[in-house]
């Protein structure tokens, strides 16, 4: 059975390159949400497998709807990986604080990406 990633970022181009890097992968299957409101409702709604999520987004930032996504009984245990442009210690520190699984810096290495994303689908 496939294992569902819901793809969380306002940025139409880092959607399109989370779902090339893992095309290749038929075991995965893809949904998105341009912000964290759409992004805690699609969740809530398709119990995704693992969700990768910006930090910076308008309406409901990455941060937040990590937060909520842990308060929630059905949605607390869904790895959730940030990926974010900021990569300062107390922002790194904050995404940890908000419940999330991991947090990578942009650009991500897509290997190291890959290899996480294995980790907790396999």
């Amino acid at each position: 059975m496939n294992k569902t990633i819901l793809l969380v970022d306002d940025s139409a181009t880092s959607r399109m390159k989370s779902r090339m890097l893992f095309g290749n992968k038929t075991n995965y299957d893809f949904i998105s949400a341009c912000d964290g409101q759409e992004g805690l409702e699609m969740a809530l709604e398709r119990k995704p497998d693992l969700i990768l999520m910006d930090v910076e987004m308008p309406r409901m930032n990455g941060l937040e709807t990590c937060q909520a996504l842990r308060k929630n009984a059905e949605t607390r245990r869904i790895p959730i990986i940030l990926l974010t442009m900021r990569g300062e210690d107390s922002i790194v520190k904050q995404g940890m604080a908000s419940g999330c699984t991991e947090y990578m810096v942009k650009p991500v290495n897509e290997e190291k990406l890959a290899v996480v994303v294995k980790k907790y689908l396999e």
